[in-house]
């Protein structure tokens, strides 16, 4: 009987040998997760922001003088511009300075002029309306031209009623325009308006906000120099890290993100000094105004800085130094390739 030739047995049917389990590849296998994704790109954030807090922390008097001198620039325009609304308070408002005053007829009665004065104080460009009668305005004439006894033989009473209108908006065509309209109503002899007092107000205020702009716009440019400046600098002292980065495949975002939370953390220390600096100055210069108020019987005092303003500073310093910190990376980021 000849036997039967048998095949070889497979690997995994050999005396002693273990069955393999071949794993399938799997199904819709299409790389990480949204969730793993973005715990990823929140761990590079984290890690570029205490990087960039470290390096600013082996630096701090240079770090500080840098903050300073950030802080100084924009304090100046803002300081500025807060002075200019104090001096907007003093003495009441502004639209007092611009005043219509409506003189009624000699005939007009007391009844006829309270009756005016509420029409005209419910128009909406009319902040105030203020009666004063005929007896009132002798009065107050007697008392502030000095002639009170030769003004009391007077057969009769010379003054008419005036209705004294407060604008709510200090502007010479709206005024003008008010004005005119006023002299229209009944009852009304003559409508009054001192414009070249608002011309010179209105000249004044615009003067003094077109140069807080212009300083503005010449210290927000010289920030974005000393921003970009000191980033420069932190750029070249790391410019081999950097070319062996990009050289193992670091991507542009990857290499600006540290940059750019070290200007972002540049202004923000700038913006609290400067905030510091304001509320520091105008106390101090307070007391010096408060004195010479008092000298003049008046309360008058110099209001600190609001809250929102303080915010602004802060929003606005953290804005300029990521800009900055962007253009200076922008700018020397062809140059950080691999040699």
């Amino acid at each position: 009987m000849s036997a039967k030739q048998m095949p070889p047995p497979k690997p995994a049917e050999r005396v002693g040998a273990s069955p393999r389990h071949v794993e399938a590849p799997e199904q819709g296998d299409e790389g990480p997760d949204f969730r793993t994704l973005l715990h990823a790109w929140l761990e590079s954030h984290r890690a570029s922001l205490v990087d960039s807090l470290r390096r600013l922390g082996r630096q701090p008097i240079g770090s500080f003088f840098t903050c300073l001198v950030m802080a100084i620039a924009l304090s100046l325009p803002m300081g500025l511009s807060l002075l200019l609304s104090n001096v907007e308070r003093l003495g009441g408002s502004w639209q007092r300075a611009a005043q219509i005053s409506l003189f009624m007829k000699m005939d007009a009665s007391e009844a006829q002029g309270q009756k005016l004065r509420d029409e005209i104080a419910g128009m909406p460009d009319v902040a105030e309306a203020e009666w004063i009668s005929r007896e009132q305005a002798l009065a107050e004439l007697q008392q502030q031209s000095g002639l009170g006894e030769a003004l009391k033989e007077l057969p009769q009473n010379p003054l008419p009623g005036v209705v004294l209108v407060t604008p709510k908006e200090v502007d010479k065509a709206a005024l003008e325009a008010l004005r005119q309209r006023l002299s229209e109503m009944p009852g009304i002899e003559q409508a009054q308006l001192d414009l070249v007092w608002v011309e010179r107000l209105s000249a004044i205020l615009k003067l003094g906000e077109r140069f807080v702009f212009g300083l503005a716009v010449l210290l927000i440019l010289a920030l974005l120099l000393v921003i970009g400046n000191t980033i420069r600098l932190h750029i070249e002292n790391r410019r081999t890290e950097i070319e062996v980065i990009k050289l193992v495949g670091g991507t542009d975002s990857y290499v600006r993100r540290p940059f750019l939370y070290m200007g972002a953390l540049y202004g923000t220390g700038a913006g609290l000094l400067a905030w510091l600096v304001l509320a520091s100055g105008l106390d101090w210069l307070n007391d010096a105004v408060v004195r010479l108020a008092g000298l003049y019987g008046s309360d008058f005092a110099l209001a600190g800085v609001p809250l929102a303003d303080g915010l602004s500073l802060l929003l606005g310093a953290v804005l300029l130094g990521y800009i900055g910190a962007w253009l200076a990376v922008a700018r020397h980021l062809s140059e950080l390739a691999p040699r």
